[in-house]
């Protein structure tokens, strides 16, 4: 089927632009800039001027609409995918939390028996594991008594079991995570840090030896600290310094405040930022407490104030944000221009993955996966794959 989106405005790379786009089958076929385009489709949309751009691209959520990815059924993992949808995400991540060595080889198992790319779901691309290798000291709401130090025994295990993963965010300083890296490196996972108390030449070191990105920017990372009375620079000012170094943004107006967001859009740019929801099952739901992680082995959590926190209100636990939020967010707060922030949402994550030649920007020959949404980043039509499955 062919599909002719027309009186768009197209959000390019580069800028954005009036004109029309024609998708057949499930790719992009033709695009016109301020022109258009003479061949027939089998159903015209009129955009009416609204955006049309790339669908968003999330790497890192935990759950949404009630489901956590650790729930233990393919119906949650659909079911958080499909709410993540309705917010313009049209190629996701799903994301495990720290938890027992059992239910983490049981969740690979689970996933390897998903369709991923069910009908009426976003792009499941692949696995993001998040943990269990984290620094005590780091821990935010990870569960303490699962974090354990990276062992082969475990980890080849894992990697044995799947070859869905695509993505394992990781502490860089602790014992056995330099051949953890390699490992990860042998295998073509992206490798990230997180939940890390690693100064900045630790950082370097690891760059080096392949660390792609930071898991959530500032959150459960150290900066500064005196050791011995001397300043030592941490993950942060590491985050800064390599230019190349991908950063995970929390764009919710929560995590990072305005000032922060500023000061990261202008050191790394559009082309270094990725925006992420760190979500849990609370996002798309009302206030109150719920589970982050496993109904087993997760932990109790509370929204309120439009994010979500642990029940001491010591710490965040994860977000209760959509896609279509953090872009709203980061253009409120920085100023940024809106190409540029949607870049960060689908763009900057594919080349992140490595799949930016096939997804991630509206060109010709890509995937047709694309949204529409007004100036308020209300999103009213989804294409997954060149199927509408919201309009």
């Amino acid at each position: 089927m062919s599909v002719l989106f027309k009186n768009a405005k197209l959000i390019m790379p580069t800028g954005i632009y009036e004109g029309e786009v024609l998708t057949e089958g499930d790719i992009i076929s033709d695009i016109s800039l301020g022109g258009h385009i003479e061949t027939p489709a089998d159903r015209t949309i009129d955009v009416e001027g609204k955006y049309l751009s790339p669908g968003f691209i999330e790497t890192h959520s935990h759950g949404a609409g009630g489901y956590d990815f650790m729930d233990g059924d393919a119906e949650s993992i659909y079911g958080a995918c499909r709410t993540h949808l309705k917010h313009g995400t049209t190629t996701i991540l799903p994301t495990t939390i720290t938890s027992t060595k059992e239910s983490l080889l049981n969740f690979v198992d689970l996933f390897n028996t998903l369709d991923l790319q069910k009908p009426g779901c976003p792009n499941i691309y692949g696995l993001h594991l998040e943990g269990p290798y984290f620094a005590m000291s780091q821990k935010g709401a990870q569960e303490p008594k699962y974090l354990r130090n990276p062992e082969p025994e475990e980890y080849n295990a894992v990697l044995a079991r799947t070859d869905r993963i695509k993505r394992w965010s990781f502490a860089i300083e602790l014992p056995g995570s330099g051949p953890f890296l390699a490992a990860l490196r042998e295998q073509g996972i992206v490798s990230s840090l997180a939940h890390s108390d690693a100064t900045c030449q630790e950082v370097f070191r690891a760059y080096e030896n392949g660390i792609t990105a930071l898991t959530h920017f500032y959150s459960c990372m150290a900066s500064v600290k005196r050791v011995n009375a001397f300043r030592v620079a941490g993950a942060i000012e590491a985050g800064y310094l390599l230019d190349g170094l991908y950063v995970e943004v929390i764009a919710d107006g929560c995590h990072l405040p305005k000032e922060l967001l500023q000061l990261i859009y202008k050191v790394k740019g559009a082309e270094r930022i990725c925006l992420v929801t760190d979500s849990m099952r609370a996002a798309g739901m009302p206030d109150g407490e719920y589970i982050l992680g496993g109904k087993e082995t997760g932990m109790t959590c509370i929204k309120e104030d439009g994010v979500a926190k642990l029940p001491d209100r010591s710490a965040f636990a994860g977000s209760v944000a959509t896609s279509d939020r953090l872009v709203r967010t980061f253009r409120e707060l920085t100023g940024a221009p809106l190409y540029e922030v949607v870049k960060m949402a689908s763009t900057t994550p594919a080349h992140m993955l490595g799949i930016q030649a096939k997804t991630g920007s509206i060109g010709m020959g890509k995937t047709a996966d694309l949204i529409v949404f007004d100036e308020d980043i209300q999103v009213s039509a989804v294409m997954v794959r060149g199927e509408l499955v919201i309009s």
